[in-house]
């Protein structure tokens, strides 16, 4: 997503039993696992979708929203 939008992307992996802590609980960040775009806690807790990191990402830059791509089931039938 870096190569698409003009944004720095940083990742933190640390272990699972660093994030369970008193001090990271200090810090008032998400549960892990997270994905925070700006201030955004966009999903905490669980896996999310590239295509709602790249929707917050571009709320984030004031840029329209990426379209969704449609499934084989969904261009079949003409849905999603």
């Amino acid at each position: 997503m870096g190569k698409k939008y003009d944004v720095d992307i940083q990742v933190m992996s640390k272990p699972k039993a660093e994030y369970v802590t008193d001090e990271y609980f200090e810090l008032d960040l998400p549960v892990a696992p997270a994905v925070m775009v700006g201030d955004e806690v966009v999903v905490e807790g669980s896996d999310i979708a590239e295509i709602a990191i790249e929707q917050a990402v571009c709320r984030q830059l004031d840029l329209p929203p990426p379209e969704e791509k449609k499934s084989f089931f969904g261009k079949l039938f003409g849905s999603k």
